[in-house]
């Protein structure tokens, strides 16, 4: 068998013949020629039997390592006019446009840009970062299912920071699906108003239900009368719980700096009290239980908000009917309002403002709470993707890995 067949079945490239085959000492090159007589245009399905003319060098892409060595694609390719593009160099069969990795290659970087991290990664395939973040982009542009956004019913729209200095990402999640549908830069009104724009007013008006946090500007996009003003607000018993946790946090914090004012080296141990409090009781370890006693014996503005925000946890953990839900969340909101602790006393305020989302969301059983498990996926996404310098490739990598995506190997089209 000739070299040339040989590296035909081994590279598997599909509507290209093998031409030649030079061993140097870091790579393999293999220079091959399109089989079909027809050009096609890289951006549409524009194809012509005219030519505008011939390059004058050979195109070039990486592909998928030869053991030691890395393996390059040469061919030299034509030029063609679209009448819609202009004029372009055809577009190849086994790569994307404006890519120089084949598409077995880019698979294979997306796949690992999804399960391990960054500095195997660009150990393993020899390339940048940076390289990494583009080749995503380029994979989930030309992978993602277009109709992901129909048949939409129940969505859930959250915020979550990818980088240091206040950047964030807005996410779209489909409730059906469990899968990240959407995504974009920026955290605010503008933001959902770019999903919407893109969603349409005909399937904007199918969405039955929105779950969000208690933030106005997501609200805000929504009730917009060729939004989705029809959907009911579901507000997120996570985020309520947060809240209350804040809440408490803050009245720690505020003990804490009289304490320091009179015994700075008491409020030095008290303040190693901060995960006694926060934690779920059932967490707690031996040393963080027996400090919570100490505080319970103690008493209190800290001992009543700590109360406050374990009955808060209790509401909404998963246990009760709506109707329960009702009576003990109007109680908490009085008993918050009673407190005499200012941030209780806010946090009655914005649970009253937002009681009816709150309830709609224990009723229909819709809340972030995939969505919140997304975002924990999504935060380990974004840690990895540190380095990325642009919003759209770390979109791009939660997409991969959160979004409606198979990738396949280029093995497992073998037979």
């Amino acid at each position: 068998m000739r070299v040339t067949t040989a590296f035909k079945h081994l590279l598997r490239l599909p509507g290209v013949n093998v031409r030649a085959v030079v061993f140097e000492r870091d790579r393999v090159i293999v220079t091959v020629a399109l089989r079909r007589k027809r050009l096609v245009c890289p951006l549409c399905d524009h194809s012509t039997r005219a030519r505008y003319d011939l390059r004058d060098v050979d195109s070039r892409w990486r592909h998928l390592d030869l053991g030691a060595w890395r393996l390059e694609i040469r061919a030299r390719l034509r030029r063609l006019s679209c009448p819609t593009h202009g004029v372009r160099v055809e577009g190849v069969p086994f790569a994307r446009h404006r890519s120089e990795f084949t598409r077995d290659f880019e698979d294979l970087v997306a796949l690992l840009a999804a399960k391990t991290d960054k500095s195997a990664i660009c150990r393993l395939l020899r390339i940048a970062w940076r390289t990494v973040g583009a080749i995503v982009q380029r994979v989930v542009a030309d992978e993602l299912d277009p109709g992901r956004l129909n048949d939409l019913f129940e969505i859930g729209i959250d915020e979550i920071s990818w980088r240091k200095q206040h950047n964030y990402l807005t996410l779209v999640s489909n409730h059906r699906s469990g899968k990240v549908v959407w995504g974009a830069e920026g955290k605010d009104t503008k933001a959902a108003d770019s999903f919407f724009a893109e969603l349409g007013k005909e399937r904007s008006s199918k969405l039955s239900a929105v779950s969000m946090d208690m933030g106005k500007a997501y609200l805000k996009s929504v009730r917009k009368e060729d939004h989705a003003p029809q959907a009911t607000i579901c507000i997120d018993p996570f985020h309520v719980v947060a809240l209350a946790t804040k809440a408490l946090d803050d009245v720690r914090r505020a003990v804490w700096n009289d304490m320091r004012a009179l015994d700075d080296k008491a409020a030095k141990k008290f303040k190693d009290a901060r995960w006694s409090l926060m934690k779920n009781p059932d967490n707690l370890t031996d040393k963080q239980a027996v400090t919570l006693r100490r505080l319970k014996r103690r008493g209190g503005d800290l001992w009543r908000a700590y109360r406050l925000k374990e009955s808060c946890r209790a509401i909404f953990s998963g246990d009760l009917d709506p109707d329960e839900v009702e009576e003990l969340l109007d109680r908490l909101i009085s008993q918050a309002q009673r407190s005499r602790l200012e941030p209780f006393v806010k946090l009655a305020k914005t649970l009253r403002e937002n009681r009816d989302g709150i309830l709609a969301a224990i009723r229909l059983g819709i809340n972030n709470g995939r969505a919140e498990g997304l975002n924990n996926v999504v935060r380990l996404i974004a840690r990895r993707a540190y380095g990325f310098h642009s919003a759209g490739a770390a979109i791009a990598l939660v997409m991969l890995c959160c979004g409606p995506i198979t990738l396949r190997l280029p093995y497992e089209g073998l037979l």
